[in-house]
């Protein structure tokens, strides 16, 4: 009677006798629904829905099923729904109710499977983003040298951490026409892969402005000029450079919207060096203009990217230039144990997150030895 009620409505129905015959009709095909009575031979309805409910094809298990029952109170009901049954009916039975619940679990059912299908899209377009960030990480990596150059008499140090696997930090250095090496940082705008590509760009700009002007002010004039044109100011990025004479230890400095310039002094305090134009790429014509410096030995300078100023923790401090001015103050230490005690200061756990890409970079000119008597 229910079969014939149901077929009246539209549904294609098939009957089986007993659970198990229920269960093999299952596997030889899945239906959209199934209705099932609590009390039925050889296995009851709530062992049939456990052992639906247990089965390997995850399309099998998460078949909707209604139970129906004629036993009443709480107890059956909690029977029905504890054996893994998606609603139930009592008896006797009211068809439009059924219909009803019928038709809830079918849409119910229906947007399970579109959930999952945006849930199988989102985790094949997670993994495909993860593959392009593996790209550009690897990319990124060969852009930023892992090596300082080999400088009789100085000492060169550097670090880069991003947020995630790539970052908008950038630092480089190059030899100039006149024998002086420019000592680069720059911070671009955003993170992740857009501000990975606006990094590729800037080590390709810094290359070739290098190329064609001799003074560490043209070279950022020229950068300026080609983002501009570019990005017509929708895109930017702060910059600092050094243009150093190994020889000498004189030294030029020119920043853009960068944070300052820290001069370290051999038994004196350090010294900031703040940047005079805006960010690379904001303005048609900026004047950059450059500040001379001396390096003794002992001396050095440290650039760095604002990732440094991010605070340690939840309830720390914020750094500030002037904060890190105070740990510079150390005579006699390399570059390296420098930057990494600096590290160790600001941001002494490695697997916690940063908020903002950090990147630094130390150049120190070794401080002259004393030999004493007798010593070579």
């Amino acid at each position: 009677m229910l079969v014939r009620a149901l077929a009246d409505s539209g549904y294609l129905c098939r009957e089986s006798a007993t659970g198990l015959e229920a269960l093999e009709s299952l596997h030889a095909q899945r239906p959209s629904l199934v209705l099932l009575d609590f009390h039925m031979p050889e296995l009851n309805g709530a062992e049939v829905v456990s052992r639906l409910r247990g089965d390997e094809n995850a399309e099998i298990a998460q078949v909707p099923a209604i139970m129906l029952t004629g036993d009443g109170g709480e107890a059956s009901e909690l029977r029905c729904l504890e054996a893994g049954a998606n609603d139930f009916v009592t008896k006797p039975i009211n068809l439009a109710v059924l219909r009803a619940r019928i038709e809830t679990q079918l849409r119910l059912q229906s947007m399970r499977r579109q959930l999952q299908e945006q849930n199988d899209e989102l985790e094949a377009w997670r993994k495909n983003l993860e593959r392009d960030l593996a790209a550009a990480r690897l990319t990124q990596q060969s852009l930023i040298p892992h090596k300082p150059p080999q400088l009789e008499g100085w000492e060169i140090a550097a670090v880069y951490r991003p947020v995630i696997q790539v970052g908008g930090d950038i630092y480089g250095w190059l030899r100039m026409s006149d024998g002086r090496i420019l000592f680069w940082i720059a911070d671009a705008t955003g993170h992740g892969a857009a501000a990975a590509l606006l990094t590729a760009l800037a080590k390709l700009l810094f290359h070739h402005a290098s190329a064609e002007n001799p003074q560490p002010a043209e070279i950022m004039e020229a950068v300026n000029n080609d983002l501009r044109s570019i990005f017509g100011a929708r895109s930017f990025m702060t910059a600092m450079c050094v243009a150093l004479d190994p020889l000498s230890g004189k030294a030029s400095v020119v920043g853009a919207g960068h944070p300052p310039l820290l001069v370290m002094r051999q038994g004196h305090a350090a010294e900031l060096i703040v940047s005079a134009a805006p960010p690379l790429g904001l303005l048609e014509r900026s004047e950059f203009t450059e500040t001379a410096v001396e390096l003794l030995p002992g001396d050095g300078f440290f650039l760095h990217t604002d990732g440094l100023y991010v605070s340690s923790g939840r309830n720390a401090a914020r750094w500030t230039p002037q904060r890190l001015q105070g740990l510079l103050n150390r005579p006699n230490e390399t570059a390296e144990a420098l930057l990494a005690r600096i590290l160790q200061t600001i941001a002494p756990n490695e697997k916690e997150p940063l908020a903002d890409d950090l990147a630094a970079l130390v150049v120190r000119h070794a401080p002259e030895k004393i030999f004493s008597e007798g010593e070579n």
